[in-house]
């Protein structure tokens, strides 16, 4: 196998402007400097000509473009705007009446992005090639499946409608004319806008060409901030089905997992703080992980999150499109193995309904996304109506936790352990193989 291309989405809008830094290719003339494409009449408007598609091909080595107003963190609580540079092609294509640009470029070049755009390069060395190896393996996993999709004609669904439950989850099928995109939905790529460090491309060179693998396929190798001391499995986030590699594990050195989805033992566990490789308050080791933005997040191990009656229901009402009325309850229906809720029943004086998987739950009981569904519920004093004052989310881990958490991986590495050691942790019976 050769070192694949992979296109990567980074903006779509109705105009963009960008900013060629070197000689490009585009429709048989050389450009340069300056760019603004805009939307118009079902094409993209350049140079007072419409096209289906516009492609500019560097004509230089080590040529980069600059994209304006590229939003990062998306519905994130530090979402923010960027201006960031790209190596590689940039190619401009219409999609939903807007204009998506797209990145193309080596995949071995993009994971030295990836990386560190995901995470700072005073990681250890060891943790650092153990994530090379996971978003390499993330990246070609996806890819596979996209064409596997592309070749099917009934779609994908994700999500489930009764009268009593809505269940949806959030995957990457609905990438459909890229393979990945650049935001946090996928893995953060911020191009060469951030400045690859020795020790990250170092990491990458020494797995070139690795990848996790299971039973001769390419391990889907997910992973999230903290899975607060459980990882997770893959269908209590996405579709009904699991993958033996992304079992659920207790995030120690040896030990087993009590039964998080039994509610007694889910209680007792997020009400306490159990000893973990991802239970660490060392700021040196959480600035490995977590970029200037992502340490406006703290106390992401055991969480606490208040909310009035008016501030819950309106919350609720504004994410879900839909009057619940004053909520009465959040009832756990179902737990995943770390305890987070894959169906939540949300109990309201007009209105009742189970939602779930995970990433709707957090994203209905949030203004941007709730730490994670790995949470129990405190109530405040009941008015004459029985209707409470007040509900305290108390929690445990940020993101799914499925796969590897980068906060235990880095701890591990910290620690001596080797990347295959942090990646057998993390995916169990998986194997490392080399595949260019």
């Amino acid at each position: 196998m050769k070192e694949p291309e992979i296109s990567v989405g980074i903006v779509n809008a109705q105009e963009i402007h960008f900013t060629l830094n070197a000689r490009f290719l585009a429709k048989g003339e050389t450009v340069t400097g300056d760019q603004i494409v805009s939307f118009d009449e079902g094409g993209i408007l350049w140079n007072d000509n419409v096209y289906r598609e516009l492609t500019f091909t560097p004509l230089e080595d080590d040529a980069s473009f600059s994209l304006y107003d590229v939003t990062i963190g998306i519905n994130f609580h530090w979402e923010r705007q960027e201006t960031q540079q790209f190596p590689g092609t940039l190619k401009l294509v219409v999609d939903e009446g807007k204009i998506t640009a797209i990145n193309i470029l080596p995949a071995e070049e993009y994971l030295i992005s990836v990386i560190s755009s995901e995470m700072s390069a005073t990681s250890s060395p060891e943790f650092l090639k153990a994530h090379a190896v996971i978003s390499r393996s993330w990246l070609l996993a996806q890819i596979e499946k996209r064409k596997a999709l592309s070749k099917q004609d009934n779609g994908f669904f994700s999500f489930i409608k009764t009268d009593t439950e809505y269940i949806r989850w959030y995957d990457r099928e609905d990438h459909t004319i890229f393979d990945v995109c650049a935001d946090d939905h996928c893995q953060r790529y911020q191009g060469i806008t951030k400045a690859s460090n020795k020790a990250v491309a170092e990491a990458v060179k020494a797995t070139r060409g690795q990848v996790l693998m299971y039973d001769n396929r390419i391990c889907d190798a997910r992973f999230s901030k903290c899975c607060g001391g459980v990882t997770e499995e893959f269908s209590t986030c996405w579709e009904n089905k699991d993958y033996p590699y992304l079992s659920s594990i207790r995030d120690t050195a040896e030990g087993n997992a009590p039964d998080l989805t039994n509610e007694e033992e889910a209680e007792k566990w997020i009400r306490t703080a159990p000893d973990s490789f991802c239970h660490t308050d060392d700021k040196a080791i959480i600035s490995q992980i977590l970029n200037n933005y992502d340490q406006e997040t703290t106390n992401f191990y055991r969480w606490k999150i208040h909310y009035t009656q008016a501030e819950l229901a309106e919350l609720i009402r504004i994410n879900t499109k839909s009057d619940y009325g004053q909520i009465i309850d959040l009832i756990p229906v179902e737990r995943g193995k770390s305890g987070r809720i894959c169906k939540l029943k949300i109990v309201g004086t007009e209105k009742e309904l189970i939602i779930g998987k995970e990433l709707e739950i957090r994203r209905t009981l949030s203004d941007t996304h709730l730490f994670s569904s790995a949470f129990v519920v405190d109530k405040g004093p009941l008015n004459v109506d029985g209707v409470p004052a007040w509900f305290d989310l108390i929690g445990a881990g940020w993101g799914h936790g499925v796969g590897l958490c980068q906060i235990g991986a880095a701890v591990m590495g910290e620690k001596g352990y080797n990347y295959n050691d942090i990646l057998l942790h993390y995916y169990k019976d998986a194997d490392v193989r080399k595949l260019y």
